[in-house]
């Protein structure tokens, strides 16, 4: 998530000094950032058939997330054979997912029927201070998820005193937790910035490059220094899933029976394939060449790690984990005997 803003920031922000700036100009910044009530974000498409047309688009992958991950959070509450820390670890992953396309896709749905673009400013702080929690402490707990599966393919013999009950309750709690100071870090240091390039943004919800990009001067330089310390944390994260996977791989390969491979990769595939989708989302989203970068395209691009994963995940869950498969097929079955 680091990496994400500091490089949709730099490109488009040019650095002065607070030397060379008077302090009748600072006040006037001051005075015009205070003045902003609302901000206008960027619409789909022009004409009203178009917008139409992306409402009922929104609202299609919207329904689909809410049934796939509310299905997965009734599978492991209601099974308890599912009580287990992956699927533990996979609710709390469901709740994330569930939190995160609700702050951006129901008010850009909003804006799209109505025909408006504005969104109050504490609405956008609103906005940006969850979606920044919500993808951070996931980016967290997919982390967190790739120590359970290497813990239970590489030391399955210490995995009960490893990953015990207690133990995954602090870790998704610390998930959480760090998603929390994370975008309250950040939340705060974006709005406390001088705001005097007007109030429109460049993208469907408030994103923090996009308010950056309205900043006064270098007003905008302490977010950068936060951003570029938060990326050695992303890092180290991201080298910790590389490392658990070489490391489960090998294990697994180790295996002599194909049946004991084929059960060993099933715990571990729809991870990495959820891995895969929220990494390469992202990347695609902020490290394209900005040669061709455009609003529309970068609103486009938005939707693949903001929209598409929290639709997506379930779906990748439920088509390859088969005790999962199997609790979904029964609660359905249960659901349409009841209404007959």
């Amino acid at each position: 998530m680091a990496l994400v803003l500091l490089r949709k920031v730099s490109p488009n922000l040019s650095m002065t000094f607070p030397l060379c700036t008077g302090p009748h100009a600072w006040r006037q910044q001051i005075s015009n950032s205070s003045s902003i009530t609302e901000f206008l974000l960027l619409a789909f498409m022009d004409t009203r058939e178009l917008q139409l047309l992306h409402f009922w688009l929104f609202l299609g992958i919207y329904l689909a997330a809410l049934l796939g991950n509310g299905l997965i959070i009734t599978a492991v509450v209601c099974n308890h054979h599912l009580h287990t820390p992956m699927y533990f670890f996979l609710l709390n992953l469901s709740l994330l997912d569930l939190a995160s396309i609700s702050t951006t896709v129901p008010k850009a749905m909003a804006n799209t029927l109505w025909d408006s673009k504005a969104i109050s400013y504490l609405g956008c702080a609103a906005q940006v201070f969850l979606f920044v929690f919500f993808i951070s402490a996931e980016f967290s707990l997919l982390t967190i998820m790739s120590y359970d599966r290497y813990i239970a393919i590489c030391k399955p013999l210490h995995y009960g005193t490893l990953v015990g009950s207690r133990a995954c309750v602090h870790m998704a709690a610390a998930a959480w937790a760090s998603g929390f100071v994370y975008a309250l870090l950040h939340t705060a240091n974006t709005f406390s910035i001088p705001l005097c390039q007007g109030n429109a943004l460049d993208q469907f919800f408030c994103e923090i490059p996009q308010i950056l990009k309205l900043s006064c001067s270098d007003a905008y330089l302490w977010e950068v220094w936060v951003i570029v310390v938060s990326i050695f944390v992303d890092f180290v994260c991201f080298v910790f899933i590389v490392l658990s996977y070489v490391q489960i791989f090998r294990a697994v390969l180790k295996i002599p029976s194909e049946q004991g491979r084929h059960k060993a990769f099933s715990m571990c595939l729809p991870h990495l394939a959820v891995v895969s989708l929220f990494i390469s989302t992202v990347m695609v989203a902020y490290l394209k060449p900005p040669s061709i970068s455009s609003p529309l395209l970068d609103m486009l691009v938005a939707v693949l790690y903001s929209v598409v994963p929290p639709a997506v995940n379930p779906l990748i869950y439920s088509m390859t984990n088969q005790e999962l498969k199997d609790t979904l097929k029964k609660l359905i079955q249960s659901a349409l005997s009841q209404q007959q």
